[in-house]
């Protein structure tokens, strides 16, 4: 079996995920104060820098299918390879670009590709090499994610503050180039999960066109009302082709995606919840009130405000390591919930928030997002056979990314549109987010309550050898559909 010189070694793996990982996820939160640099020196209509940083969310979306059907089918160190290079090559056409056709082709394959190792390299590094090293990947998962969007705006206020916009880019490509150069040290050939599997033709159409039709509609919002062929059509019939996704691979018999498992087990659908409220809910507070402070500071100043945030995921982060194999694991998504709501209530005090509230916004809303998303991903992961985390880590993505990134334009479409004024939209825009993170914890709660689920003690080493799922997980709504708890289903890992 061909391997590479650092193939088994922990820490060269990690650092692999980590510049697979960071690259496009902090560069998507850099871009807002480049935007206007970058259509000036490109010749973009703002239109059309929507609509490309759209097509690269769609993309990151997209990849998190395409991710599983090709590690089915084919070698997946050797496509991990593949998926770096790529990486690389959008990396270098995105800071090289010329035009708008260049730099829009580059980032949709920063964003195809960060999705397509995120789902290749994380599984196979959490579950790879030991429970010790667990904790390490839940952690460096955390930090990676929302350590890197939270870091994202002081990095955009540099590179903005020198009035440009390439120089960050490049180093975005020579990350992306040692993650390709660590792919290949930490090679370890190995044959694909399923050479027989079905290829799932159906599912990649349906959310290939889903996410491009969603994020096209929204990208829209920026010069067409809501209400259009334009914009609403678009995105109507893109939500509608990720229901239709996901009913696919409910009723089908041999799916891409273990949507069955996930939507008939109560933990697993309260841990989704409370994932998608999380990242709606955070637009709100850290875009659109970055957007107010424009006017009175410059954009490293605001990115320095905004900094408290990566604080916020780091302490998360250790706290997810400290509670990952007790009880507590399931109640850190609510609390991260309660943050988040709290860090959009300090938001909403003053219009515009002042410093001192956009300091401690930032930090309760960090603590919020990396306490809830995260951990609400391996609360449900837990809850099926860990041969099926790669596949749960992508409908979780998958998901999360249309969130996320769909209804960023949406909110901020509302801000400027609606109540009259855009202190007053935004104010509008705050509440809806509050509204989320109260509303997703509180569903949470009542989805455990009627499911007759309880807070458990993971059984890690029987999870991680792949025998059980890591706690047991009532069927969904099993109190009111009176399921008895199965006295051979109980607990495995019961204090």
């Amino acid at each position: 079996m061909r391997q590479g010189v650092l193939a088994g070694r922990y820490p060269a793996a990690a650092a692999m995920v980590i510049f697979a990982l960071v690259p496009y996820l902090g560069l998507s939160a850099a871009l807002a104060p480049l935007t206007p640099i970058i259509r000036g020196d490109l010749h973009m209509s703002g239109q059309a820098m929507s609509l490309s940083l759209g097509m690269a969310n769609a993309g990151y979306a997209v990849g998190t299918v395409l991710a599983v059907q090709f590690a089915q089918l084919f070698p997946q160190r050797r496509m991990m390879v593949l998926y770096a290079a790529v990486l690389v090559l959008g990396s270098v056409l995105a800071a090289a670009a010329q035009n708008s056709a260049m730099f829009t082709v580059g980032h949709v394959l920063q964003g195809l590709c960060t999705s397509l190792l995120l789902i290749a390299a994380v599984p196979p590094l959490a579950l790879g090499f030991g429970l010790e090293r667990f904790r390490s990947t839940a952690i460096i998962m955390n930090v990676c994610i929302f350590g890197a969007v939270a870091l994202g705006p002081v990095l955009g206020g540099i590179q903005a503050n020198s009035d440009g916009w390439r120089p960050l880019f490049w180093i975005v490509a020579a990350i992306s180039l040692a993650a390709m150069v660590l792919s290949i040290l930490t090679f370890e050939d190995s044959p694909p999960a399923d050479r027989s599997a079905p290829r799932d033709v159906v599912a990649i159409s349906l959310a290939a066109s889903g996410c491009v039709a969603a994020f096209y509609g929204a990208s829209q919002l920026l010069t067409h009302p809501f209400v259009g062929a334009q914009t609403l059509l678009p995105l109507a019939v893109g939500l509608a082709l990720i229901v239709t996704l996901v009913v696919n691979q409910y009723r089908s018999r041999h799916p891409l995606l273990t949507i069955r498992s996930m939507v008939t087990s109560t933990i697993p659908v309260a841990g989704i919840t409370v994932a998608l409220a999380a990242a709606a809910a955070s637009v709100s507070a850290t875009g659109l009130t970055a957007a107010q402070l424009t006017d009175s500071f410059s954009p490293l100043h605001i990115g320095l405000l905004y900094l408290p945030e990566l604080g916020g995921a780091l302490i998360t982060a250790a706290v997810l390591g400290l509670v990952l194999d007790r009880r507590e694991m399931h109640y850190l998504p609510l609390a991260g919930m309660a943050f988040l709501a709290a860090g959009i209530a300090v938001f909403l005090i003053q219009e515009p928030p002042s410093q001192g509230l956009t300091i401690l916004g930032a930090g309760l809303t960090g603590i919020g997002l990396g306490a809830a998303v995260a951990p609400a991903l391996f609360v449900a992961g837990f809850s099926l056979p860990a041969a099926n985390l790669q596949r749960v880590f992508a409908i979780v993505e998958l998901l999360r990314a249309v969130a996320a990134f769909m209804i960023a334009p949406v909110f901020a479409h509302l801000a400027v549109t609606v109540g009259g004024s855009t202190a007053a939209g935004t104010r509008i825009a705050l509440w809806i987010g509050f509204g989320l993170a109260v509303g997703g914890a509180l569903t949470a709660v009542a989805l455990y309550a009627v499911g007759g689920a309880r807070a458990q003690k993971p059984d890690l080493e029987r999870f991680m050898a792949g025998e059980t799922p890591a706690w047991y997980s009532p069927p969904l709504l099993a109190r009111l559909r009176g399921h008895p708890r199965p006295a051979a289903l109980e607990d495995p890992a019961r204090p």
